[in-house]
């Protein structure tokens, strides 16, 4: 086999959102957020499983990721768009009954005079300046917003992932001040809004990095692992390099493997002087520059030439590797490559 592997633990990700769902009130149900491929693991068997554990609604960025969710759990489930309803959406959204979080009160109308009747929700920018109406406009709207019986209300916090943020105690303050009496369910909280506590939860959570292993929410079981095929291992003498620029000069006769993946995979070259990959427990350092298709990785110290090595499992996590190339760990997972091949445990 020549292309790197990606094995998704789906009793791992079910057990994280167990994790998460105990963490709120009986009466706040625990959704899912699924967007980007489910973070780049697969919707179509991340939703089943999840769905199959006890979810029953889920979160999508935009409506073609909604339609392949229905696609794979049929009409059972709710199915809610962060990016609610855009021109050219109201056929798939009306056919396969998406929900729209409407965003706007262009988007408001645009719904309501193609879709009359039809099931949505709102979304209100509490302070990200991202997605949402504003105070202003949400106030404007809402009494006949909330005639038509919206399904939900929304916000989305800016900083949860840091705890003591102010801008936490600030988003929640005016969330409550523009939802207090409505009648409606809300929702405040995805995986760093739940860790903040029962204050932040309101009637729907939406974990999404932490059902995938990622921080903040630290006890995460890890449920991606990423193993690479050694292609071709050689001895590379003192004083030779290895890899485009000549960055890296062997100062000892090493032992250098290359592996079967690069930068069109997702693997940046910028975690390269930082990361190694692992045979077993045993690191093993990236030598040289991360290309698009090989990385040179030096076992000299190994008793054994591998078959695979691994770059993301329980030695390294997905925020250490994020860490290396100096991003996050929603990164990581969402740029995986598609040419990897992927296998699913249990589910």
């Amino acid at each position: 086999m020549s292309t790197a592997r990606l094995t998704v633990d789906l009793d791992a990700l079910v057990s994280n959102w167990r994790a998460l769902d105990s963490m709120t009130p009986a009466t706040t149900e625990t959704a899912a957020v699924v967007k980007a491929n489910s973070y780049g693991l697969g919707v179509q068997p991340v939703g089943r499983a999840l769905a199959k554990a006890g979810v029953r609604r889920f979160f999508v960025a935009v409506a073609e990721e909604g339609a392949a969710l229905r696609d794979a759990l049929g009409p059972n489930v709710e199915i809610s768009v962060f990016s609610g309803h855009m021109r050219g959406d109201t056929d798939m959204i009306g056919d396969l009954n998406l929900v729209p979080m409407i965003n706007s009160i262009d988007q408001m109308v645009r719904h309501v005079e193609a879709l009359p009747g039809h099931p949505f929700g709102i979304q209100l920018d509490t302070g990200m300046n991202r997605l949402g109406m504003e105070a202003e406009e949400w106030l404007a709207l809402r009494d006949t917003a909330l005639e038509l019986d919206p399904t939900l209300i929304m916000s989305h916090l800016a900083c949860a992932d840091e705890p003591d943020h102010p801008m936490n105690r600030q988003q929640l303050e005016t969330f409550l001040a523009l939802t207090d009496g409505t009648g409606v369910p809300r929702s405040l909280s995805a995986t760093g809004g739940i860790l903040l506590g029962p204050e932040y939860h309101f009637d729907v959570t939406r974990p999404g990095i932490g059902l995938y292993g990622g921080l903040p929410f630290t006890e995460a079981m890890p449920v991606a692992r990423l193993d690479l095929p050694v292609i071709q291992v050689r001895t590379v003498q003192a004083g030779e390099t290895v890899g485009y620029g000549n960055t890296w000069v062997a100062d000892r006769p090493s032992k250098i493997a290359t592996v079967a993946a690069g930068y069109a995979d997702g693997i940046h070259r910028i975690m390269g002087p930082k990361t190694s990959l692992f045979a077993g427990d045993d690191p093993c350092p990236i030598r040289g520059r991360i290309s698009m298709d090989l990385i040179g990785v030096d076992i000299t110290h190994l008793d054994e030439e591998p078959q695979g090595l691994t770059l993301l499992g329980p030695q390294q996590t997905v925020d250490m590797i994020a860490d290396n190339a100096g991003t996050i760990g929603y990164e990581v997972l969402t740029s995986l490559g598609r040419r990897m091949s992927r296998r699913y445990k249990g589910g």
